[in-house]
């Protein structure tokens, strides 16, 4: 599932796929409502306080003395403290649980998304998942420590206080609290109008955000063509979406605040009158008719707390929502229960009667295809663009999975060997060259972590990398910037190889790796890459035919599938589509 075909949740799906991460810190939590309790024992409290105070004046004016006063507010000196060191405990230890929560999500969010396939993300936007595992679990973190005490608060304000209320008048009690059920029906129903414009905004933000991140690591590009104005246009058009989309939102918040205002004023109104009447009538004192006010003062203060957090409650469930989008998307590649370690004897590679269609548009680029790559060998894949050659050194360290036929390494299917024994085996040089945002000798260590600065210097000698890197002004410590902008396409293509002699597979992919270089570079990296096939099992993808003139073996493949092999002495000799590939070029460059 793509965030394309988004499923539907309900309430009881989110806040059940939830709670195990809420219940993990149980501890934390039962006490964090207990304090919780406590912070409502002044509000439960004070209308009694009050109602003795106003009785005892009208009906015992000789009880009340000093002696009572202060009784009572020593009584109530004492719960205020409980209350300060209670809120002390939710607005701190609460807090830090729900930055536990977001942490553990965040986590297990990042772990799925690094077991997705390729195919995941070439549908992907990259600023949509950042969204969702950033500002999205943000608002988890409220929403973990809040949404447990709001309601328990409520809950128990509302059961207290029905009850202290009906042993005045269990009448009058009935007659306040009988808007209760309808305020609840109104704010469901206001609730989903504000909680998919709540997750309509989430979903246009990460759109902007995929947006802008495009834009600015394009930047160069737009200002070669100076398409600055067309990129504001599009950042302004979706700006205005996102507006528009926020605007809908706060008016679903004003739709359900402004509910529940008219229900506070409908209560109020019940207590004026049916309290008024009941007073005038002798069915309650007038101190009974002070706590009471009092309570409903209490209630609708607590409502309009539960309308204040019913924000940072959709903002939360959104949140969980869009996670959960995220943890559902299924691992199309994984190891089997019963999958073995990878054991390369020779690293004997074969193609068998493998067929290929891309899972997402079930574009067939590879039809019944047989090949073998015997160990040791330096194959060459060369073809037109569109005729598989990527996608069919692809399908070794699985990036995708055959749809029919297998491929082989050692005479085992690579689909029942464990992948992170089958990636270890493998090395990959690409055209496109991506370093991580960090030093040199972090970007070569990545080949094999832990690896000492000997070590490393060692590969970057073997991939002619040291005497460039030795020349930059921190040496190996020096920081190649984001993407490596810092650096050269050749420089940062040594770095790459370096990292691959680091890693020494006995297995090597090189993905037309010097076809973005100029003259001088490809030379270098040449000779780097002819050191590093020494002695591996070499699959070669080529754009510059010159690059595999030594080539063990020259794989011509088309939408036909292998139409050529031979070496290039004999493909030259036959004149058929190597020949015309090999002359096309030459008067190309």
């Amino acid at each position: 599932m793509s965030f394309t075909e988004e499923k539907k949740y309900t309430y009881k799906e989110l806040l059940g796929r939830f709670s195990p991460y809420l219940f993990k810190y149980k501890k934390l939590l039962i006490f964090d409502l207990f304090c919780a309790a406590l912070t409502t024992l002044c509000d439960i409290v004070l209308p009694r306080i009050m109602s003795t105070l106003t009785n005892t004046a009208m009906y015992h004016a000789a009880d009340l003395t000093a002696a009572l006063v202060f009784r009572l507010a020593a009584v109530y000196t004492v719960l205020r403290i409980i209350d300060a060191a209670a809120y002390y405990y939710m607005s701190s230890q609460g807090h830090i649980m729900g930055v536990y929560i977001e942490t553990d999500m965040r986590t297990d969010a990042f772990d799925h998304l690094e077991r997705l396939s390729d195919s995941y993300y070439a549908n992907t936007k990259i600023g949509q998942i950042m969204g969702r595992i950033t500002s999205d679990l943000f608002d988890v973190t409220e929403f973990a420590h809040h949404c447990p005490e709001e309601f328990f608060i409520a809950a128990i304000k509302i059961v207290v206080s029905f009850i202290i209320l009906c042993h005045s008048s269990i009448i009058l009690t009935l007659i306040i609290f009988s808007c209760v059920p309808f305020m609840l029906v109104v704010s469901v129903r206001l609730n989903l109008r504000f909680r998919n414009a709540s997750k309509k905004q989430r979903v246009q933000i990460g759109e902007l955000n995929a947006q802008v991140e495009d834009s600015l690591l394009g930047e160069r590009v737009v200002k070669a063509f100076t398409a600055e104005e067309i990129e504001l246009k599009k950042f302004d058009d979706g700006n205005q979406r996102f507006k528009e989309i926020k605007k809908e939102r706060y008016y679903a918040m004003a739709s359900y605040s402004m509910s529940t205002r008219l229900f506070d004023g409908l209560m109020y109104v019940l207590t004026i009158i049916a309290g008024g009447l009941f007073l005038v009538y002798g069915y309650i004192t007038a101190g009974d008719l002070v706590a009471y006010i009092l309570y409903v003062t209490a209630l609708i203060a607590t409502i309009r707390r539960i309308v204040e957090f019913a924000e940072q409650f959709q903002s939360g469930i959104t949140g969980i929502e869009r996670f959960l989008e995220i943890m559902d998307t299924p691992v199309d590649i994984r190891d089997k229960e019963d999958a073995a370690d990878l054991v390369v004897k020779g690293g004997h590679i074969v193609f068998d009667d493998v067929t290929f269609e891309y899972p997402d548009d079930h574009n067939r680029v590879l039809h019944h295809l047989s090949l073998e790559i015997r160990p040791g060998e330096n194959l060459a894949l060369v073809g037109e663009s569109g005729g598989g050659k990527t996608t069919l050194s692809s399908l070794i360290p699985r990036f995708y999975d055959v749809t029919e036929g297998a491929v082989l390494i050692d005479g085992q299917d690579v689909r029942d060997v464990k992948l992170k024994s089958l990636r270890s085996a493998i090395g990959i040089v690409q055209q496109d060259v991506y370093l991580f945002s960090g030093t040199v000798y972090e970007n070569i260590a990545y080949g094999r972590p832990g690896a000492s600065y000997e070590e490393v210097k060692q590969a970057a000698v073997l991939a002619g990398a040291d005497e460039f890197i030795s020349e930059l002004k921190d040496g190996y410590d020096s920081y190649v910037g984001e993407r490596g902008v810092k650096l050269s396409g050749g420089q940062k293509q040594r770095i790459s190889i370096a990292r691959v002699f680091l890693k020494n597979p006995p297995i090597l992919l090189l993905d037309e790796a010097t076809s973005a270089l100029d003259n001088e570079s490809e030379i270098l990296i040449e000779n780097s890459l002819e050191k590093l096939s020494e002695g591996r099992t070499t699959l070669t993808i080529a754009h510059r035919l010159t690059t595999i003139r030594d080539a063990d073996r020259i794989i011509v493949l088309g939408k036909n599938g292998i139409e050529e092999e031979g070496t290039h002495e004999s493909l030259l000799a036959d004149k058929g589509v190597y020949y015309r590939l090999w002359n096309g070029r030459m008067a190309e460059g």
